[in-house]
């Protein structure tokens, strides 16, 4: 008789009206929960979006789940499908009832998380290292639903902490009434291994699903020595139990994929590279107020200052410079206040671009008094209004009253020759008195009328 143990439960099942709350799905559920808090942070902490462990959850958990059954159906079949076989067939559905190997578990499980790191551009290994520790603690806490199932206990035992399991269920041996806690054991080295792996993660900063493969190697060690301990049925091999073969088999692999990968340096993709320019944390149609502040059109609320200075120069009208403020301009931009240089065109540049300056085409040049206007083509007027045979009556005079001696009375200036050229017949002799290229009453000046001129112009008539 024992000195000292601690009693298993005597239900594992609460019922909330009709629907049942069992104490081995809630420890499944609480694992998971638990499992993905820590993933989340572990997750934003290396540079990765927050919400990705928990989007892959919802592809990793069903996978896992079926997989955990599958494993635990296939390698225990005779317990549903055998001639003597205590359960249904169908129970083998009844993932409630318990069975779950880890095994299928992580091993379906880990097709899930593939399948949406692939959907989402993310590197499996990353996502691997990162819930590693995560999936430790699940097990330690999902283990604790066998401790209400009293199932997968180790041998008699006389020990202070042995746990006592009701006559008559699997595995009891008559005349014992206490066991080795297996359940608690693995918890505890579940707990101590997540311990480590988080230790190990920082000191050696292990890339490249090295982490889980050190998680997968733990996991087998304490897996194999544990599992030796139970006395539920199981097949064996050589004198070992299915699971102790298959903790040997996984450990090997695991050693020699951590052996390999130690100088694998390759980049790890842990944010979404999303080449259409799409936002993933929300809809087309939807921004947050940071992003609608960098694209607005309002200078008084957009944040990017380029964008600022534009929108600033624009609303200045469309002469606005928007490389730079209205205050600022660059060197060759800036007039010379001096007379005759173009505020636009640069010290020595001319408007037509095909020669320089010291050269003119023929039809270009105007002598200084000459009488055609430098910056009117030939036959055009400065009056916009009508042409030059039409004015307003408020324009047109009669001789000696201001009327532009050198045009007569609905007459344009000759459009085929500046006022100092005259064709051979226009010139009269000499002798006249009249000037040989104007006609009478006519001078050579433009500018005033035939009453006035200056001194150096004056001539005898």
């Amino acid at each position: 008789m024992p000195l000292a143990s601690f009693p298993s439960p005597s239900e594992g099942v609460w019922y909330l009206g009709p629907i049942p709350l069992r104490a081995y799905a809630f420890c499944i559920v609480l694992g998971v929960v638990v499992a993905v808090w820590m993933g989340e942070r572990r997750w934003r902490a290396r540079g990765g979006e927050p919400g990705t462990i928990t989007d892959l959850a919802v592809w990793a958990v069903p996978f896992g789940l079926v997989g955990g059954r599958l494993y635990h159906v296939i390698t225990d079949w005779q317990l549903y499908f055998g001639p003597d076989a205590p359960n249904r067939p169908i129970d083998a559905l009844y993932i409630w009832h318990g069975g779950l190997g880890i095994w299928g578990a992580v091993a379906l499980g880990g097709v899930g998380v593939w399948i949406a790191c692939r959907r989402r551009g993310l590197s499996l290994s990353a996502v691997a290292d990162t819930v590693a520790p995560g999936i430790a603690v699940a097990q330690a806490i999902g283990r604790w639903g066998n401790y209400f199932n009293q199932e997968l206990f180790g041998g008699p035992t006389n020990l202070p902490w042995g746990l006592e399991i009701d006559p008559g269920r699997p595995g009891t041996i008559p005349g014992e009434a206490t066991y080795h806690p297996t359940f608690l054991y693995e918890s505890l080295w579940d707990l101590a291994l997540a311990v480590v792996l988080i230790w190990a993660g920082r000191r050696y900063g292990l890339r490249h699903a090295r982490l889980f493969a050190l998680y997968v190697a733990g996991y087998t060690l304490g897996r194999f020595w544990i599992e030796g301990m139970r006395v539920d049925p199981a097949h064996h091999i050589l004198g070992l139990r299915l699971n102790q073969w298959t903790s040997v088999v996984i450990f090997v692999g695991a050693l020699i994929y951590f052996w390999v990968t130690r100088d694998k340096t390759t980049e790890e993709i842990v944010v979404a590279r999303h080449g259409d320019g799409s936002d993933p944390a929300h809809p087309a149609g939807l921004a947050d107020d940071h992003e609608l502040a960098e694209t607005s059109t309002d200078p008084e609320t957009s944040t990017d200052p380029e964008r600022t200075a534009t929108l600033a120069a624009t609303e200045e009208g469309p002469g606005a410079d928007p490389a730079h403020p209205a205050d600022q301009a660059d060197p060759g931009e800036a007039a010379d206040p001096t007379p005759g240089q173009d505020p636009v065109l640069g010290e020595g540049e001319t408007a037509d671009p095909a020669h320089s300056a010291g050269q003119a085409d023929p039809g270009e040049t105007a002598g200084p008094g000459s009488g055609q206007d430098p910056v009117l083509g030939e036959g055009e007027t400065a009056d916009p209004a009508h042409s030059a045979g039409q004015a307003d009556p408020g324009e047109t005079a009669g001789p000696g009253s201001g009327q532009d001696p050198v045009l007569g009375e609905g007459e344009t200036a000759d459009p085929a020759h500046s006022a100092g050229q005259a064709d051979p017949g226009e010139t009269a002799g000499p002798g006249s008195g009249q000037d040989p290229v104007l006609g009478d009453g006519e001078t050579a000046d433009p500018a005033h009328s035939a009453g006035q001129a200056d001194p150096s112009e004056a001539n005898s008539r």
